[in-house]
């Protein structure tokens, strides 16, 4: 018997218990409920490219999901005083970010003409009203409550926002874990509206300078701080991806859902959600 029979023959005697009955078992299709999600990519236009528009924003708004599971409990986390898992967490939101990024690459393989030819299809239709979009910037501590109202229709959708809307997020807890620390922070910080954006503070900005002097003693939260600027820095990234592509693709024209699309996009480049932490790095 050749080598290579003999390497065939162990192949199947080791892989003789590999099922195939699944009468009255679950399969992998199942369990991941393959039916519903491979029937989703509905195209409006029946034009080719269309589905590439579709996948793409369903796989986004997937990986969306995971980042809002783990950040959410990464702030539970965080208010537990577990900063080593947080971080764990957290890291795991940086890295599904970079998946999230590379889908935009994808996209623009799509020209202005292909899209022209179904982008009337949308009707007002837009990522702008991505809500899981808005409840990450919620949970990074940016609020606005315009989602709020596009999704009134669904009460349930709607009761969702508004409880993510009104909770701490992620950088609230992160300061109060300064505070816990014995690190001063300004009471109007720890007791503040929290469904204001986040306006940077001095007692803060002084609190993490402590932290960044004395990484030794503070360690944990000086982890925690650099996993928060990953976080930003790749929801950076990923917002001047979509704007460029979108640049690419449509130019300047108004996006479906009414924005002024490119120009709008490169209004949010400014936002911060962390700014002491990007501050203090000016001064160290």
């Amino acid at each position: 018997m050749t080598n290579h029979n003999q390497q065939e023959t162990n192949a199947t005697t080791a892989e003789k218990n590999i099922h195939t009955d699944f009468t009255h078992n679950m399969t992998y299709g199942e369990y991941l409920g393959l039916d519903k999600i491979l029937s989703a990519q509905n195209r409006l236009s029946g034009h080719h490219d269309e589905m590439l528009f579709i996948v793409i924003h369903q796989v986004s708004e997937l990986w969306m999901k995971l980042i809002l599971h783990e950040t959410k409990a990464a702030i539970v986390s965080i208010e537990e005083g577990d900063l080593s898992t947080a971080q764990k967490r957290l890291a795991r939101v940086s890295k599904t970010q970079s998946q999230i990024i590379q889908a935009w690459d994808v996209l623009s393989t799509m020209t202005p003409s292909e899209y022209m030819e179904f982008r009337d299809s949308l009707g007002q239709a837009s990522g702008f009203q991505s809500y899981q979009y808005r409840m990450i910037e919620f949970a990074l501590g940016y609020k606005t409550d315009h989602v709020l109202k596009i999704y009134q229709k669904d009460p349930a959708l709607h009761a969702e926002l508004k409880a993510a809307f009104e909770a701490k997020g992620l950088y609230d807890v992160a300061i109060e874990a300064l505070h816990k620390a014995g690190l001063p922070i300004d009471e109007d910080v720890l007791n503040r509206d929290v469904t204001k954006t986040y306006r940077d503070n001095e007692s803060v900005r002084k609190a993490w300078m402590t932290v960044y002097h004395n990484t030794d003693h503070y360690w944990e939260l000086y982890e925690l701080a650099e996993k928060l600027i990953d976080l930003e820095d790749w929801l950076q990234q990923w917002r001047f991806r979509h704007m460029k592509t979108v640049e690419r693709v449509i130019g300047f024209k108004m996006g479906t859902g009414g924005s002024s699309g490119v120009g709008y996009l490169k209004k949010v480049l400014d936002q911060r959600f962390f700014p002491e932490l990007w501050a203090i790095r000016t001064e160290l």
